[in-house]
């Protein structure tokens, strides 16, 4: 009998793997500094234990900076501005640039008008939503982002897709070092977990996704080929459906179909639409007092009456929270994941990379 071993994960500092893909998007033509910010971006994401947003989105970013569906521009254009309303065009633009870039407006326009509301046409994938509104947060805002995506998942009863896994992020100002960040996916489960089963020839669970027959599967090839199921049934359904509609239309931009495949051709734009609203406390009440109440609220979800069984209680983003703070300041990366860096800093000509350092030597003695 065949027994197959699972290949250790790889661990490497975050700083150096951050300075390695940078340096990776920088020999595709992005200017230095942006290349920094989108890498910065994605080895967050990995931190937080949110590999689906992480660095295994590169080789993808890669091929789109290469074929030319993704711009190396490093802003959007400002398309209207009226009092607190500002729309962008992002010109297929790396979307942590035009994310970053959209909530300061938001957050500056929240600041004169009580609130600011940014969306964006013409988007790229952005990674994960909560970073942006985590920046409104940290401003003194609440911060709520919002994107749409291609059709993933039927309508309640449907055989067809017909709205994307549209995430949603909002993040409230806090006392303390742990935020409140509800940051979600309206599926089941993200596209990019089931693309990680994918990868590691592994299972998913029978409740992620059904086939393009509407049949449930663990496989997840069939599933990428398949549909995605609502988390919560029509209510997943419902705010997928509204958040597509309001970052489609108050951008001018796509919705439904005219959002194409993330990993569809890659010469052909994805040419999602984003949205980006930020509240200004400060204008409703006093800051210090909201941040003083929103941390009660939040001890008191920690200190509540647990369920046999269950020793901790979290609030929204604290299990990502308390990821980074394990982690310290190293990334887990599987290794098809380092295959594939390695692949393009061969192709690239990325000479220098970090996963035969002494210092990760060091850690695994």
């Amino acid at each position: 009998m065949n027994v197959q071993v699972q290949a250790a994960p790889v661990s490497v500092a975050a700083p150096e793997l951050a300075e390695f893909v940078a340096r990776l998007f920088a020999a595709t033509g992005l200017p230095t500094e942006a290349a920094a910010v989108v890498a910065a971006g994605l080895v967050e994401a990995d931190l937080e234990g949110l590999p689906s947003h992480g660095v295994m989105l590169a080789d993808m970013y890669i091929e789109r900076l290469q074929k030319g569906s993704v711009s190396k521009a490093v802003q959007a254009a400002v398309v209207s501005e009226r009092q607190g309303a500002v729309v962008l065009d992002a010109g297929n633009a790396l979307g942590q640039l035009t994310g970053t870039q959209a909530m300061e407006l938001a957050i500056g326009k929240a600041q004169q008008f009580a609130v600011g509301i940014v969306p964006v046409r013409h988007g790229f994938h952005f990674g994960a939503a909560g970073r942006y509104a985590r920046q409104a947060a940290e401003a003194g805002c609440v911060g709520i982002a919002m994107c749409n995506t291609r059709p993933l998942m039927p309508a309640p009863g449907g055989a067809e897709r017909v709205v994307g896994n549209n995430p949603i992020a909002i993040a409230v100002p806090t006392d303390g070092d742990i935020p409140i960040v509800l940051d979600m996916a309206t599926s089941e489960a993200a596209m990019g977990k089931i693309r990680i089963a994918e990868k590691a020839k592994e299972s998913i669970p029978p409740t992620w996704a059904v086939t393009g027959e509407g049949l449930p599967t663990t496989n997840p090839a069939e599933a990428i080929a398949g549909m995605l199921l609502p988390s919560g049934g029509p209510k997943g359904f419902g705010l997928s459906f509204l958040i597509d509609l309001l970052c489609g239309l108050l951008s001018q931009g796509a919705s439904g179909a005219q959002v194409r495949p993330l990993y569809g051709d890659f010469s052909v734009p994805y040419d999602c639409s984003h949205l980006f609203i930020a509240i200004d406390v400060a204008h409703f009440c006093d800051l210090d007092w909201f941040r003083r109440q929103a941390a009660a609220a939040g001890e008191r979800i920690r200190g509540g009456a647990r369920a046999p069984g269950v020793t901790e209680l979290f609030t929204p983003g604290e299990p990502e929270w308390r990821h980074r703070a394990r982690a310290h300041g190293r990334v887990q990366l599987e290794p098809s994941v380092v295959a594939m860096l390695r692949r393009y800093a061969d192709q690239l000509g990325v000479t220098a990379t970090p996963f035969n350092s002494t210092a990760q030597e060091e850690h695994h003695a």
